[in-house]
């Protein structure tokens, strides 16, 4: 059910953290073959941000199979037991509070994931040149580019239906086609959320400020491993918790609302469509289930 609501994760992390975006992917056999491939598609990710030296390819490559295979055998096993419990959820009614602590739980699981990669990932960053980390600079201001694009219509009315779109598509992933009241339930919520996609916006510039200023420094400063860890621990914990507390406090407001939206969403659903969120749960924890057993 938490996917079907928009928790924002920097896309630094993205590949670190893949095995959380395969449901999004679609059928079963689409998480399998994906999962299966992870070490390459990270790769991809992550060269395509920093445009690896033939120096450095080599050991993310190998520091990627090392990830999922750490991932496969410890990580695994226990999202394929969430996801279990999730789908006996299902079937019943939820809270506002309970939807709020499966989020915090899939976080809490992303810190361990993200965690268990700083150490090789501390040894790349200290190899970059000034070159690679002006490439990401540059990959990064493109994403800016194409998020503001998506989420900051000139026109009220777009960036109302576009958002509606976008809440739709992620709630009929779980449960299929939603009615026209459920429709229009989203549409009411969405009116009055306090999603503001400019602050939204401004915070990821600013992280993305200093991400860069963190780069910069540790590349000028030829920073030993113990400080680079540190510091991509503490740009990692920011992503979760905005050193700003302005924007920790819109961040709360924003959970609120949007663990009331799934909930309220959920509650209005059918028998077949709870029966169908259940189903893709359960394919998705049989799948899960198998790869671990694969290793």
């Amino acid at each position: 059910m938490s996917n079907a609501m928009k928790v924002p994760v920097s896309n630094r992390w993205k590949a670190w953290i893949i095995v959380l975006l395969l449901p999004l992917l679609g059928g079963c056999s689409a998480v399998r073959l994906s999962y299966g491939q992870g070490p390459l598609l990270a790769y991809w990710w992550l060269d395509s941000q920093v445009a690896f030296t033939a120096e450095q390819a080599p050991q993310v490559r190998s520091a990627l199979v090392d990830w999922f295979t750490w991932h496969r055998s410890t990580q695994l096993p226990d999202y394929a037991q969430a996801l279990g419990e999730l789908a006996a959820a299902a079937a019943g009614p939820v809270s506002p509070g309970q939807v709020c602590q499966q989020i915090e739980a899939w976080q809490r699981r992303a810190e361990r994931a993200v965690d268990r990669a700083v150490p090789a990932a501390a040894e790349q960053v200290r190899s970059m040149t000034l070159e690679q980390i002006q490439h990401i600079e540059r990959r990064q201001a493109d994403r800016q580019k194409e998020l503001v694009a998506d989420h900051q219509q000139a026109d009220l009315a777009e960036r109302q239906k576009a958002a509606l779109a976008r809440s739709v598509d992620r709630f009929e992933s779980i449960y299929g086609s939603l009615d026209d009241a459920q429709r229009q339930l989203l549409a009411a919520a969405l009116a009055t959320s306090p999603f503001d996609a400019e602050r939204w916006l401004t915070e990821r510039r600013l992280r993305t400020a200093e991400v860069l200023r963190s780069l910069r420094q540790w590349q000028a400063e030829q920073a030993d491993s113990a400080t680079v860890q540190a510091g991509l621990r503490r740009l990692a914990a920011e992503t979760l918790r905005s050193p700003r507390a302005d924007y920790r406090a819109y961040s709360q407001r924003l959970l609120t609302a949007n663990c009331n939206l799934v909930a309220q969403l959920h509650n209005s659903t059918s028998a077949a469509q709870r029966q169908r969120a259940a189903a893709k749960l359960q394919g998705w924890q049989a799948d899960l289930r198998a790869l671990a057993d694969s290793r």
